[in-house]
């Protein structure tokens, strides 16, 4: 199919991302808050608050997500943490995700319309990218941000555009100001880009000089963007010389802390579901295409270097110990493009054939797996520990806490309960108890003074001694096997109306 004029095209990726933002929508706030989720939240109402972000390299990423977060909860009307709703936060990625469908309109010119229509389609309605575009944390954005560089990249090879070379900077820069893992892709793409090189025709090289300062406009808006976005954000220079502190403790983390996961993992989860295993099949098949493809004319194309970034980025997220569902992500980024060459180029081989409308059948039995798939992962069960997406989850009955809280204090005339909460790990529970004012933190075998309620994590329960006289537990689910107690009083009625803390 010849790619359409620029108002059809757009018109039509315009309608796909539409879609994309309409289904991420329902139910958007009814999954429980993610820790990490949470964490990211508590962030975010920190800078709602006026306070600069403290870029952490030890356990936290870089300051897009929040700068964009922040900016879209205050034209929700959000001015503090406790404003703050799940709603608010998980638009972000939402629009984020949306605004990707939409960027591979501006791939039409590298990977063909049709390829990149499927490609669209996909990261629109399919159960992976579906999920973690309704998820409060870093990848889609980082996906987004990877999107426009490949895009970009691969224009300023091949044209040698100097808008293309900044832009690709640009995202570079968001990259890394996002999530350090970009140094991962960066090799990735610069994998990539000697491939282009080394194969490209001598007609098709830039001049030693146009290279050079080529080059050099891409790493100096690289390093204005990355500069700008963690300075500005922090307002301390010292938050840029945190990020060469990060990779000697990326390079730690990469190696497990509690998430090491065989290397299968990736493919398993990319295989899974009545969905899953066929469209890893169909990005199998446009993988071999592009091999044959680079076999018989022997140039490097833009799939070819789509290709090659996507095998290097697998393989080293298949071989680092460290996995999460979520970094599948980046997989399905190359997967997407690929499965539209797939399908494109088996529709265009038919083209003269009756059996091509038989097609059809096999279209509609994917969408119905993806259906299913999407139904059950991301609506019905997003939390349940038996959702392969749902990683370390917080558990539905956490959402009782708070209602149990707020009725508790209401029998015992409390307006503003003293809520001391004791654990080694209290997360998400900064974000459920965020409206409360009277709330403070400690670790197992600290002195909490007194408290109207306490909630502990069963091992600090027992630290607590005398100070939960007098108090009933009742249980709330945390995570899968984790479990916090609401310690509230035996005599509700008995209780002053504040505490100090």
């Amino acid at each position: 199919m010849e790619n359409p004029r620029p108002r059809v095209r757009w018109t039509v990726f315009a309608v796909i991302a539409l879609l994309a933002f309409g289904v991420r929508l329902p139910q958007l706030g009814e999954r429980p808050m993610h820790t990490d989720e949470a964490i990211n939240g508590y962030i975010t109402g920190d800078l709602l608050a006026g306070h600069p972000f403290r870029y952490d390299p030890k356990d936290r990423h870089g300051p897009a997500l929040y700068l964009l977060a922040k900016s879209i909860a205050q034209l929700c009307g959000a001015t503090k943490f406790a404003d703050l709703t799940e709603v608010q936060l998980r638009l972000t990625p939402v629009i984020v995700g949306s605004a990707t469908v939409l960027l591979f309109g501006a791939g039409v010119d590298l990977f063909g319309f049709a390829a990149c229509v499927v490609a669209a389609l996909l990261f629109a309605i399919a159960p992976l990218p579906l999920y973690y575009s309704r998820y409060f944390i870093h990848e889609t954005l980082f996906v987004a941000a990877t999107l426009g560089l490949i895009l970009s990249a691969g224009k300023a090879l091949n044209t040698h555009s100097l808008l293309a070379t900044a832009l690709a900077g640009l995202c570079a820069g968001l990259m890394l100001a996002t999530k350090e893992t970009a140094v991962i892709h960066f090799f990735a793409l610069g994998v990539s880009a000697c491939g282009w090189i080394w194969s490209a025709r001598p007609k098709m090289m830039p001049s030693r000089l146009t290279g050079l300062g080529i080059l050099l406009l891409g790493v100096g808006i690289f390093a204005i963007t990355t500069i700008l976005l963690f300075a500005w954000s922090s307002r301390d220079w010292e938050a840029v010389g945190g990020l060469t502190r990060a990779l000697p403790l990326f390079a730690k983390r990469a190696g497990g802390e509690g998430h090491e996961k065989p290397f299968w993992y990736y493919m398993v989860l990319l295989g899974s579901g009545w969905s899953g295993a066929i469209l890893f099949a169909l990005a199998i098949g446009g993988f071999v295409i592009v091999v044959f493809d680079f076999a018989r004319e022997k140039l490097f194309s833009p799939w070819s270097f789509v290709s090659l970034y996507g095998v290097v980025v697998a393989t080293a997220y298949t071989f680092i110990p460290y996995k999460t569902p979520w970094l599948a992500l980046n997989f399905w980024l190359p997967m997407s493009l690929l499965i539209g060459l797939a399908v494109t180029r088996l529709w265009k081989k038919l083209e003269q054939s009756p059996a091509r409308s038989l097609l059809l059948v096999p279209a509609l039995l994917i969408g119905i797996a993806i259906r299913h798939d999407v139904r059950n992962r991301v609506f019905r069960f997003p939390a349940d520990e038996k959702n392969p997406y749902a990683y370390a989850h917080t558990v539905d009955q956490l959402l009782e806490l708070p209602p149990r809280i707020a009725k508790l204090a209401d029998e015992a005339h409390l307006s503003s309960p003293r809520i001391a909460v004791v654990a080694a790990d209290p997360w998400p529970l900064p974000w459920y108890l965020r409206k409360y004012l009277q709330v403070g933190f400690w670790q197992p075998g600290d002195d909490t003074g007194q408290a109207n309620f306490f909630i502990t994590s069963p091992d600090a329960a027992e630290k607590l001694g005398d100070k939960l006289q007098g108090f009933r537990p009742e249980y709330f689910g945390l995570r899968p096997e984790a479990i916090v107690i609401l310690w509230r009083p035996e005599q509700l009625t008995n209780q002053p109306t504040a505490l100090q803390p």
